[in-house]
């Protein structure tokens, strides 16, 4: 590990002397891919040269043992110095680990509806209000796509651009099938009901990325329905994209401008694509996802909100919390801090198992 991490630290040395030169302001592409690297590698060095101060403290301090004047204060020293080489040296197994190249963008959320009918649409909606009301105490903007909603205010199926840092790296872990045991408004008897929503998260792609043949697409252009008054009945605003290869078919008429309609769904549509093949790619290395902590695949149950218990409990790490109305209102970093720990530390066991075969 020491070898890796000396080799980390002359990487950034390099990078911060390419910074250094003048030049390389002239050329945007280079510029940004420095500083990215720059960016990631950063929290590496940082926790790389603590861990060499510890260690040096803890070699000065060993050789103040033997010196009977300073001995009481040396093993002060050196016990203290050695519990943060041990904590360093945990946190440095951690930021070693293998990457999420995703985990830094945006994402597509989109949350549709399950078993339950009616029930299940208002449960779609209690946790798109959950995302939202979450991404806002993290600083991330929040732009709907497209929304098809019940006459109760239920959610049938809807698409939500989550713009910001890390966004994915937060929200990868809720892709799945979410239950709800709760007593609907509508049953008379106050019989429990068990109905379903489902979320996926798809990071974003730009167009470089991710290259679509224009003759690959038809565009449809409709009459936005819904609230909007005359705008709905004079302007085709709304957009349709299908993608023909494929057959998936994106809509937006969120917003009043046709192009900034077909600027949504694209990047929808990007998203998907560059989720199919994220899904092709990780069934040819099937062993892979058991890495993860479950397998994100939509069809798997991994979370339930049980309203007459007030709890909340994720299936795929056995955690359960008695705060439902917390984690409807937001409060969601309890749980994903559980996911991303346990995640980490399948992925670290998984490489000490690796380097035991080697």
């Amino acid at each position: 590990m020491l070898e890796k991490l000396k080799e980390i630290a002359l990487r950034y040395e390099d990078l911060q002397a390419q910074l250094g030169d003048g030049a390389i302001y002239g050329d945007s592409t280079r510029l940004a891919a420095v500083t990215r690297e720059l960016k990631e590698l950063e929290p590496v060095v940082e926790a790389y040269r603590a861990y060499t101060r510890a260690r040096e403290r803890h070699r000065q301090a060993r050789e103040l043992l033997h010196d009977p004047d300073f001995r009481e204060l040396a093993q002060e020293e050196l016990t203290a110095s050695q519990e943060e080489e041990r904590s360093l040296e945990e946190r440095l197994r951690l930021l070693l680990l293998p990457r999420d190249p995703d985990d830094d963008r945006s994402v597509v959320l989109e949350v549709r509806g399950g078993v339950g009918g009616e029930e299940g649409a208002l449960f779609a909606a209690s946790l798109l209000r959950m995302y939202t009301m979450y991404a806002q105490t993290k600083g991330w903007h929040t732009d709907i796509v497209s929304m098809n909603e019940t006459e109760l205010g239920g959610v049938k199926e809807c698409s939500v651009l989550v713009e910001g840092t890390g966004v994915y790296s937060r929200l990868k872990f809720e892709s799945g099938v979410h239950r709800v045991q709760r007593v609907p408004e509508t049953e008379s008897g106050g019989r429990i009901h068990t109905s379903a929503a489902t979320v996926a998260v798809l990071p974003t792609v730009e167009d470089v990325e991710l290259d679509i043949d224009p003759k690959d697409l038809q565009i449809d252009t409709y009459r936005a329905s819904g609230a909007g008054g005359q705008h709905v009945n004079k302007t085709e605003s709304a957009i349709r994209i299908t993608h023909l290869p494929t057959g998936l078919v994106v809509e937006c008429q969120d917003e009043r401008s046709q192009y900034k309609n077909k600027d949504k769904a694209m990047r929808v549509l990007r998203s998907r694509l560059y989720e199919m093949e994220r899904e092709k790619q990780a069934a040819q290395t099937a062993a892979a996802r058991k890495s993860q902590v479950g397998s994100g695949d939509r069809s798997e149950r991994i979370r339930t909100y049980n309203f007459p218990q007030g709890r909340v409990t994720d299936h795929r790490i056995g955690l359960t919390l008695y705060k439902l109305d917390s984690v409807l209102d937001g409060g969601l970093d309890e749980l994903i801090d559980a996911l991303v720990t346990a995640d980490q530390a399948e992925k670290m066991k998984n490489g000490a198992r690796a380097s035991d075969e080697t």
